[in-house]
């Protein structure tokens, strides 16, 4: 398996290098025969190329299996005409990815204080209120007059029809229960249809139970009372905020492993973002992007039939959860290392695996 790593901006490289040591080292340890072809997008590439990723780039993602991303800086970046692009949005919209995955759990060695659960947010990726992503050139956000802007919102069947199927198929190998979270009493016609598809897909799997949540309300009853939930799907704005509110209620934003998949390409992505006031300080959680790097192994596992991928990817799952059990983490999840320190911690149980 041949991985493109981009190591990111602010806490990025940080983190990027535990998660590189991990996959190394499960590499060795499973038979992975795993490739890992560094090279540099954001900022670094911005200095080095005029522009924060590149043609080039691109293809040498496509020709590869998987890619990591690691946190970057988006928000600095305003200005396409001057090589400022989203890698985020570069590789999700280029790739074609899809359907962006991002579970939330508790860790035995916390402290649960809303109780234990185990969810995932199956999140739309491609269209909804991003304005960057959601037309063929350009943007959808128009400055009518210097006092009023316009968004637009995409949403269309074969995006509903495709993500909808992602959370029902990973349904049916959890706890079979898939909330559809919207605004439909307000957004009639645009989160109608995306019920409607939803609710279609799923008489394809009977033995899932499927409910539906406002999304206002949703906020609320996933902070009451986490642990009804199993696979939550949702358009794209909604996913990004809930899964960051979810991960947060689990312990902590550096807890918030993300898949970004396609059809064809899949990108491990740390749910948090680069962190600037924090980079270079030996402080950033490292789980985040271990949690990603794991998923990556997983999907391509699926995807190949290769079961000692699968297996590596639950390894390095149980070396996170058992470093936060004996509190070797860092400060964020109460523990009180740093972040090569904490990594290490979870290297050791990975080679002991």
């Amino acid at each position: 398996m041949k991985i493109v790593v981009l190591p990111g901006d602010g806490i990025g490289p940080e983190t990027m290098a535990v998660a590189v040591e991990a996959l190394e080292e499960a590499s060795r340890r499973f038979g992975l025969g795993l490739q890992l072809e560094h090279d540099v997008a954001g900022h670094a590439s911005l200095q080095r190329h005029g522009a924060t990723v590149t043609p080039a780039l691109l293809e040498k993602v496509r020709a590869a299996d998987g890619l990591m991303l690691g946190s970057m800086a988006t928000y600095d970046f305003k200005d396409e005409s001057k090589g400022e692009i989203n890698p985020s949005k570069f590789f999700r919209k280029s790739l074609d990815l899809y359907a962006n995955i991002r579970p939330a759990r508790t860790y035995c060695g916390m402290p649960a204080r809303l109780g234990e659960f185990d969810l995932v947010v199956v999140r739309e990726n491609t269209e909804g209120f991003y304005a960057d992503r959601n037309v063929e050139s350009g943007g959808s956000e128009m400055l009518i007059t210097p006092d009023v802007v316009v968004s637009l919102r995409r949403i269309t069947r074969q995006c509903c029809e495709r993500i909808a199927r992602t959370a029902f198929e990973l349904a049916m190998t959890r706890k079979k229960h898939v909330t559809i979270v919207h605004k439909a009493n307000v957004l009639k016609i645009g989160d109608g249809m995306f019920i409607d598809i939803c609710r279609q897909v799923g008489r394809e799997f009977p033995e899932v139970r499927v409910d539906d949540v406002i999304v206002d309300a949703m906020m609320a009853h996933v902070v009451r009372a986490p642990e009804r939930y199993d696979v939550v799907v949702t358009t794209n704005m909604f996913g990004d905020i809930l899964s960051d509110l979810t991960a947060e209620l689990s312990g902590s934003l550096g807890l918030g492993g993300s898949l970004n998949a396609g059809r064809d390409h899949a990108m491990g992505q740390a749910a948090h973002g680069s962190a600037p006031d924090i980079a270079g300080q030996d402080i950033a959680n490292p789980a985040s992007q271990l949690l990603s790097a794991a998923m990556l192994l997983n999907w391509y596992g699926q995807r190949k039939g290769g079961r000692n991928f699968l297996e590596a990817a639950a390894a390095i799952e149980q070396a996170i959860a058992a470093a936060i059990a004996a509190g070797q983490c860092t400060r964020d999840v109460g523990g009180s290392l740093g972040t090569r320190a904490a990594g290490q911690a979870v290297l050791d149980r990975l080679r002991a695996a």
